[in-house]
């Protein structure tokens, strides 16, 4: 597509200026980074994206109020507890819609999957293997939620019902990339399967470079966006996503962006 190229050398400016490991905070992806050992980061990241809603200050007193039960090694103390032993120690937790019984379950299970798998990214590598991605992202959280014993959780939306799934596409994002923002540990996983994690900023974002038409920011929208950025780099679609809201959360308007990237044109309109 004329002027794609242009928009590549434009996100590559964007990437270099904004993805770096100083700019994290406030965001709860900064949590995995407090983890060398991968079992470990997937459950800090399960925990921090399942909380990612509601105002980042709350985002981050919940998350540290979960993980700072668990302690510096949070998979060793999942697999030493017993259900009711976790659920006294997260007694009376609640982030927004959220409840204790929901984290706790929803731990127990993942704390489940890595005794019979050694880690939850080999039980989703074993479902890309023979399903799209959409398919097997669906059945990954499916399964999670059928050891949790719920059929639906706020902590992890199925993408099979149609949403965009944003905080499950930044799960993923935050386990399969890795560069100086994204701590990786999924390296058995392409970043090339990954989608972007969709949210208002990003929706009028890719509007205005020409991703979408779409009015509704739902999965449709995420495929589409996402195949527009594949079409700029093939082999990392999301590469740029953190970069760009980063740019959002330094304190300017999407308005004042749009002036920006359409100065430097990023922009087809």
């Amino acid at each position: 597509m004329p002027g794609d190229h242009r928009l590549r050398d434009c996100l590559e400016g964007i990437y270099t200026a904004y993805n770096r490991r100083e700019l994290i905070h406030p965001d709860p992806l900064e949590f995995l980074w407090r983890y060398e050992d991968t079992a470990d980061r997937e459950i800090a990241g399960l925990v921090a994206s399942g909380l990612a809603y509601g105002r980042v200050a709350q985002i981050l007193a919940s998350t540290e109020k979960v993980l700072g039960k668990l302690g510096p090694f949070p998979s060793r103390t999942l697999r030493g507890l017993a259900k009711n032993e976790l659920a006294a120690s997260l007694e009376g937790f609640r982030h927004r819609f959220t409840t204790s019984d929901e984290m706790v379950s929803l731990l127990a299970s993942a704390s489940s999957i890595q005794s019979e798998r050694g880690l939850l990214g080999n039980l989703l590598a074993e479902l890309v293997r023979d399903r799209p991605y959409h398919g097997a992202m669906d059945e990954f959280a499916g399964r999670i939620l059928a050891g949790a014993g719920l059929t639906k959780c706020s902590l992890l939306p199925r993408p099979g019902l149609g949403s965009a799934c944003k905080r499950l596409h930044l799960f993923m994002r935050w386990m399969v990339r890795s560069d100086d923002v994204d701590p990786g540990g999924w390296g058995f996983i392409s970043p090339s399967l990954l989608m972007v994690p969709m949210d208002v900023h990003m929706f009028r974002l890719s509007r205005a470079m020409g991703f979408t038409g779409r009015n509704t920011a739902d999965h449709r929208t995420a495929m589409e966006v996402t195949e527009g950025f594949r079409r700029i780099n093939p082999d990392d679609p999301v590469k740029y996503d953190f970069a760009l809201t980063r740019m959002g959360i330094q304190g300017r308007k999407d308005d004042d962006l749009f002036v920006e990237l359409r100065e430097n044109h990023c922009l087809l309109h």
